[in-house]
């Protein structure tokens, strides 16, 4: 997951470029990078490391104009803290393209060698985003019949995307001359929604990964991108859409809304604050079926991405609500940890128990998944050392089995704790006096009555069906063979706080002769 944001305004866009990739942080800690343009010139900087930390005075000064992109890196694909692979990424040929891309192709390697064999074009890095960068070049290209650009063209190039990528992507690219585009992959798989603001001097329009960034600048938001649709929005600030994609299919990732989006986002009109919620009254109900004769004196979640799931476990079960751990906000998430070891002592740094809340009682402690078990096996055992006499555990989402390849990169299979165990031996293996999952159809079913319009979701984490239709067992297999895991993974608990590892900042001012 990364967090990608677009903006065409009357006035500068680069303070509202990095206030919007702020309030982005949580989708993305690896790299951050913005990319603006002023009288046909390019101007970028970019590196490793928060928001905060990439970008200094001096490097704001320099990204100049009314019109820009952002993109914060979460990687899923090629390698990590790598300055090169930051985003955005830029092309000159055809007419001068910077793109920011979230999500994952599934058909990245191929594509990577039509690039070099058939149209001729050489890429940098192992992203899979400099490879969806060259296709919308390509395509432009074979869509020009001259050195000028317009709608037509744009939209053809679109289409010849959505026939040759597979996976899911969002993107946001700029391009020299004409303005912005931002395009949605036919099964909108990776958000994307756009915002609005009227001012004295025009209409400004921003697009970006969750409604909290419009949110948060002062936009109205205006809509999602359809599944398929690009957007495009000239320099002077006229709009106009389009669909693009022959076939389509409405199918937003389940995950984005267990855990990945910020709960005071809205996407796809699903509120994520209410699908939680609404996690959380399904998730009681089935314990009062499954589990009636536990003794819990107190709900307690597992900050911070659990609470309004188990705030409203604890209302529907008429038992109190507890907050039993304090989080250490200045601690990286611990998925992103090296090793197990480092991992386990980071959750011990990160969260500490109110022992007042745990002595001599019965606790439900509520997460919004479980991933390696890891963490769930440290902060029980840190609910028993703090005098807990019964720890039970529920996950707001059903147990995570199978690979992810659109955008969020899970651990292999072998350490998904859920793979090869039944809800029984994870039970035990975490520790737990009784272990609760949400049922899928219950999760679908929380989600879907926030928006009844909605009624297919991505959901291959739990239950294996990969929804473009075009993921194999030899795919899956090579995936799992060339995983190293020497980049972040998802881990156990959901949070907003990231970690910084230096800023190799690169700054970029290019002259396009426009």
């Amino acid at each position: 997951m990364c967090g990608i944001l677009g903006v065409v305004a009357t006035t500068a866009v680069n303070q509202l470029l990095y206030d919007g990739l702020q309030v982005l942080q949580h989708r993305g800690q690896d790299a951050a990078g913005i990319a603006t343009a002023e009288a046909g010139r390019f101007h970028m900087h970019k590196g490793p490391g928060l928001v905060r930390d990439v970008f200094r005075t001096r490097n704001m000064r320099s990204l100049t104009g009314n019109w820009g992109i952002g993109h914060c890196r979460y990687p899923t694909a090629g390698s990590a803290y790598s300055a090169a692979e930051a985003q955005p990424f830029y092309v000159n040929s055809p007419f001068g393209l910077m793109l920011a891309h979230n999500g994952n192709l599934t058909n990245a390697s191929e594509l990577r060698q039509d690039m070099f064999l058939q149209d001729l074009r050489h890429m940098n890095t192992n992203s899979d985003s400099e490879v969806l960068l060259n296709v919308l070049a390509h395509e432009l290209q074979v869509a020009s019949t001259s050195h000028q650009v317009d709608a037509e063209i744009i939209f053809k190039a679109v289409a010849g995307v959505h026939r040759r990528v597979r996976g899911a992507y969002a993107v946001v690219a700029m391009i020299a001359g004409y303005g912005l585009v931002a395009f949605r992959d036919p099964y909108g798989i990776r958000p994307l929604v756009i915002g609005k603001n009227e001012t004295s001097q025009g209409t400004e329009y921003l697009v970006a990964s969750e409604s909290v960034a419009i949110d948060t600048l002062g936009f109205r938001l205006l809509r999602d991108v359809e599944p398929g649709e690009a957007v495009l929005i000239d320099t002077h600030g006229n709009f106009v859409s389009r669909q693009c994609a022959e076939r389509t299919l409405h199918a937003p990732c389940m995950f984005e809304f267990v855990y990945l989006a910020r709960p005071d986002s809205v996407m796809d009109g699903i509120s994520v604050y209410e699908t939680r919620a609404r996690m959380g009254d399904f998730l009681a109900d089935k314990l009062k079926r499954t589990l009636p004769h536990l003794a819990i004196d107190a709900v307690i979640p597992i900050p911070d991405s659990s609470r309004h799931s188990a705030m409203d476990m604890a209302a529907r079960l008429g038992l109190p609500y507890r907050e039993g751990f304090v989080k250490n906000r200045y601690i990286g998430r611990t998925f992103i940890m090296p090793g197990q070891s480092t991992r386990r002592k980071s959750v011990r740094q990160k969260l500490n128990a109110i022992a007042q809340e745990f002595r001599g009682k019965n606790v439900l402690l509520v997460d919004d998944s479980i991933v390696r078990g890891t963490t769930s096996r440290e902060i029980i055992q840190m609910a028993r050392e703090a005098g807990a006499k019964k720890v039970y555990f529920a996950s707001a989402s059903p147990p995570v089995r199978h690979a992810n390849v659109y955008g969020i990169d899970m651990p292999t299979r072998s350490e998904l704790i859920a793979s090869f165990r039944s809800d029984e031996e994870i039970c035990r293996e975490i520790g737990a006096d009784a272990l609760i999952y949400q049922d899928l159809e219950d999760l679908k079913a929380a989600v879907r009555s926030v928006n009844p319009a909605i009624t297919r979701f991505e959901t291959s984490c739990f239950d294996g069906h990969y929804i473009t239709g075009d993921i194999t067992a030899t795919y899956l297999q090579t995936m799992e063979d060339g995983n190293g895991r020497s980049h972040a993974t998802v881990g156990d608990e959901g949070d907003s706080d990231g970690d910084s590892d230096g800023n190799d900042g690169a700054q970029l001012d290019l002259n396009l002769g426009r």
